[in-house]
């Protein structure tokens, strides 16, 4: 019988067999896959340098919508997600960040969509890691209602082609989520 992966396995694995979408995208996962092989605990919170988090683009079930969080930290409409945790994988940890914070199940792609580097003060620091953020993309069910969790301000739906003020990368993820859950595939719909 084998030994399950480690979550850092996981996230080594994925990366290594994920397609950028672009140029700038694979040369940031080359970067997060030299962090990963320096730093065995690039996916624990408590790496200072820097770690991985999980994130999830939500969409409603006919893909024109997309569920935003007022992030109580960062002050703006961002896609949910957040810290790994004790996560299986790194699907496990990108899923339960969404769940947790609509308050509904999501479907999940298991593919990620895009990748993040960003600045951000983590509770417990004084001074600003960085958070080296896998991007997924989750369906809501049809008739899905959210609520807030304590880790937002306020929680909505947008229409994907009129979104609220978003930083400009979250407004490409979105797009990018969008075509990935449309394209067909083998994989769809997305697992559990």
């Amino acid at each position: 019988m084998s030994t399950p992966p480690t979550l850092h396995a996981d996230i080594t694995e994925v990366l290594t067999r994920w397609t950028a979408p672009d140029i700038a995208q694979d040369a940031l996962r080359h970067t997060v896959l030299a962090f990963l092989a320096a730093r065995p605990d690039a996916h624990r919170r408590t790496c200072a340098p820097g770690h991985i988090t999980a994130s999830t683009v939500v969409l409603s079930a006919d893909r024109r919508r997309t569920l935003l969080t007022l992030h109580a930290r960062v002050g703006r409409w961002l896609q949910l997600g957040g810290h790994l945790e004790d996560d299986a994988t790194l699907a496990d940890a990108a899923r339960r960040e969404a769940v947790e914070e609509s308050g509904f199940e999501v479907t999940l792609d298991p593919d990620p969509v895009d990748l993040h580097c960003h600045p951000i003060v983590c509770k417990g620091y004084d001074a600003p890691t960085r958070h080296l953020d896998v991007r997924f993309v989750a369906v809501a069910p049809a008739g899905a209602r959210e609520r807030i969790s304590e880790e937002s301000t306020d929680l909505r739906w947008f229409d994907v082609e009129a979104l609220p003020d978003v930083p400009p990368e979250v407004a490409l993820l979105i797009g990018r989520a969008v075509a990935q859950s449309e394209t067909p595939s083998t994989r769809l719909p997305f697992s559990r």
